[in-house]
């Protein structure tokens, strides 16, 4: 792959008719200006291949603003999701995440520590992201619908319809409360992750907040209510995530399901360790489950941070009397610093501020070094468990993979690296069908689930 510095994703589409002999067929045509470069060969094989499998992301976040006006899901929006993108990159569907936390930038006068308003708070954030989906497929009823199961998939697929996957990410709104699973359930989420940023009730994050309070490992993996909650998944079909969990809580959940589980949206420790990204034994739990990880975009977790920005975060450190940052959390997520607990908000936002800031200069990421990731988990646990999660909309996104209208271009680059179609369709989608289906098989029959 050949890197074009300075060029923006631009694409433009042609769709058109032509009737012959009382026939009638349809077309397009594909011109694309990228910041990467691929031999002719290479395009057309990716274009060609995009035309016959289904392509799913295993995780776009749901911004609070989306579909609204200015930000409508079928307009060429300012996210890095929407139905004109996912069209122009021939993705055929996406687990959407509505993920909720306790937002320490939220309200006036933010940073903010803990309060009880919090719980209401993500509680909200979750109701307004469910009511974005829904009102997705409400309003363009033509182009998008909701797959309850793989059949439902395929069905959407069939019909040309963007497939939407309904994702749930982080328990802390629920409480000690299980009976929210049969709740959101119902209400169609198929994919349910226990952790997000900083820790809950059910399971221990890997990225604990010490800004928050947080303790590592608090739980030792997961609490009473978190192992109730993975025999519960298990009995009504739903796909564990165990994306931003800690060793212990992986460990605990694959002990105890009997069903597949995935990691949405993951790297690895291998090639970068740092939390969330996940350990070679971390791969083999999971593959021992018979399940999937999918590998993210996510530019701060694959590789090692510059010489550069190390230096300026160390100088920044010294300068709040902290001592040189030993794990790489502390580089990336200022709120995961202990001695932050301690600190006035007005303190600690001012030191946030600052590190992001320097984290921002950051040199970015490239697809290379996004395959790079993808390699080495086929390497370590074999191509049937491993699946493409592009964490867009929250920190997802890379040179030439800057959106999902640029979806073609990481099937290229596994082109280029000599990957067959039948691996590729592995990678963007196909293990996560197969598992899918395996997890609503060993369901309990609705007669037993009410029981």
């Amino acid at each position: 792959m050949k890197l074009l510095p300075g060029i923006k994703s631009i694409w433009f589409w042609l769709i058109f008719i032509l009737v012959i002999g009382g026939a009638s067929g349809a077309g397009y045509l594909w011109w694309q200006q990228s910041e990467v470069d691929y031999p002719k060969e290479i395009r057309e094989h990716a274009e060609a291949l995009h035309e016959r499998i289904i392509s799913l992301d295993g995780h776009i976040s749901i911004p609070m603003d989306f579909n609204i006006k200015g930000t409508e899901a079928n307009k060429d929006s300012p996210y890095q999701f929407d139905l004109v993108k996912a069209a122009s990159g021939r993705l055929s569907g996406a687990v959407l995440a509505m993920h909720s936390w306790p937002a320490l930038e939220n309200g006036p006068n933010a940073p903010h520590h803990p309060t009880p308003g919090f719980i209401a708070e993500t509680r909200h954030q979750l109701e307004t992201r469910y009511k974005i989906v829904t009102n997705i497929v409400r309003d363009y009823p033509n182009q998008v619908g909701i797959a309850y199961s793989p059949e439902d998939l395929r069905r959407l697929y069939d019909e040309n319809k963007f497939a939407i996957v309904l994702g749930l990410t982080n328990a802390y709104p629920f409480g000690n409360d299980i009976s929210e699973i049969d709740r959101w359930v119902a209400r169609g989420v198929r994919v349910f992750g226990f952790s997000f940023v900083g820790n809950n009730d059910w399971a221990d994050s890997s990225r604990p907040l010490g800004f928050f309070n947080d303790i590592p490992d608090a739980l030792d993996g997961l609490s009473e209510t978190g192992k109730q909650a993975v025999m519960r998944l298990n009995d009504l079909g739903v796909i564990i995530d165990v994306s931003q969990m800690t060793y212990k809580g992986i460990k605990d959940v694959t002990k105890l399901t009997r069903a597949p589980i995935i990691a949405s949206h993951s790297s690895v420790r291998g090639l970068f360790d740092t939390a969330p990204n996940l350990s070679d034994k971390e791969l083999l739990m999971i593959k021992n489950t018979g399940g999937v990880l999918h590998i993210s975009s996510n530019s701060r977790h694959l590789r090692p941070l510059h010489e550069k920005t190390v230096a300026k975060i160390n100088a920044l450190r010294k300068k709040y009397n902290l001592a040189p940052f030993k794990n790489p959390l502390q580089a990336l997520a200022p709120a995961s610093e202990p001695a932050t607990a301690i600190w006035p908000e007005e303190k600690f936002g001012k030191y946030m501020n600052a590190q992001y800031e320097i984290l921002g200069h950051e040199p970015e990421n490239s697809i290379d070094e996004f395959v790079d990731a993808i390699d080495y988990a086929v390497a370590k646990i074999g191509i049937d468990h491993v699946g493409i999660g592009s964490d867009f909309n929250d920190g997802g996104g890379l040179i030439g993979w800057r959106d999902v209208s640029d979806t073609r271009n990481i099937t290229m680059e596994l082109i280029e690296r000599g990957y067959s179609d039948t691996d590729i369709e592995k990678l963007w989608g196909g293990n996560f069908l197969r598992i899918w289906k395996q997890v609503q098989a060993q369901a309990l029959p609705a007669t037993s689930q009410s029981e």
